[in-house]
């Protein structure tokens, strides 16, 4: 079966790590999950309509919601090949329920997605977990009433902890005033509203002078909070510093290796984060701050 899985052969992935395989650099170690995916996994999707014979989904979990997705085809002797591999991690929650556009990648069957939140205040582009699901999917009338929840997670190779930034619960509640208030005028002005237009260039101009004052005297991470913005040439890699709402540390039952679980609170959005612990640095609590550099993935509910 090994030969013909892998005609062509399988790359390393970089996020491999995040999922709590640090230690594979061989092609052959990978080779090997894969196999054990296919043979002995947790959740398998069919197509058998897909216009290049029978697209199949294989998913097992490593640990805590994470593990390996592993895609490829049924030939017509029935001989499975794989397509392509990727580590996944699957989100707690509801992220957002705003329209989400998918498009396939060029190279293979798999699909990014993308998605306007307001409280991002970019598009936010992700790797679609849940390929086969999509496919099987894609057509019926369900899909054409309403948006599907989305639900969005991150993998990470490497982030550090910070303090948190002092704030009493009187300016908590006057942030989140405003920050509604200017996701109204964001929503005005893509319909056209000149005076939200108007309103938000001004409160910007606003933003930029005080800025401007307190960086003379502070440090840039206590006046920044948290963000979330696109990072380096590939399209859904993101920068991002949140507050942690929530963490938990669990193991990958194939290497042992511990693998931090976060909740975090980014621009009013709530996602998780799944990270190596070794590729931790600081210590974890509830109340202070992740900053790292993310894959985001998201994964549609039908």
């Amino acid at each position: 079966m090994g030969d013909e899985l892998f005609q062509g052969g399988v790359l390393m992935h970089s996020y491999l790590r995040a999922v709590g395989f640090s230690k594979i650099t061989k092609r052959s170690s990978i080779e090997q999950i894969i196999m054990d995916v296919v043979e002995t996994y947790d959740e398998k999707y069919v197509v058998e309509d897909h216009q290049d014979g029978i697209f199949a989904e294989f998913s097992k979990n490593y640990g805590c919601d994470c593990g390996i997705t592993v895609c490829g085809q049924y030939d017509e002797d029935n001989q499975f090949h794989v397509d392509y591999y990727f580590p996944f991690f699957r989100g707690t929650g509801i992220t957002t329920q705003e329209n989400v556009v998918i498009e396939r990648h060029a190279d293979k069957e798999s699909f990014a997605g993308a998605c306007d939140d307001l409280r991002i205040g970019v598009t936010l582009i992700f790797y679609l977990q849940n390929a086969a699901e999509y496919l099987q999917q894609r057509g019926r009338e369900e899909m054409l009433s309403g948006n599907p929840p989305l639900t969005l997670s991150g993998l990470a190779k490497e982030g550090k902890i910070l303090f948190p930034v002092e704030k009493d619960k009187e300016a908590v509640k006057v942030e989140r005033e405003l920050t509604k208030n200017r996701n109204h005028l964001i929503a005005a002005a893509r319909n056209g509203d000149e005076e939200a237009m108007e309103s938000l260039t001004m409160e910007d101009m606003d933003t930029y002078s005080m800025i401007s004052q307190r960086i003379v005297t502070e440090d840039i991470f206590t006046i920044v909070d948290s963000y979330f913005m696109p990072h380096g040439i590939e399209c859904d890699q993101y920068s991002v510093m949140g507050e942690i709402i929530d963490y938990m540390l669990f193991k990958n039952i194939i290497t042992g290796e511990e693998i931090y679980q976060f909740t975090l609170e980014c621009n009013d959005m709530l996602f998780d984060v799944c990270i190596n612990k070794a590729d931790v640095l600081g210590e974890p609590q509830i109340g202070r701050r992740f900053k790292g550099i993310v894959w985001l993935q998201g994964q549609l509910h039908y």
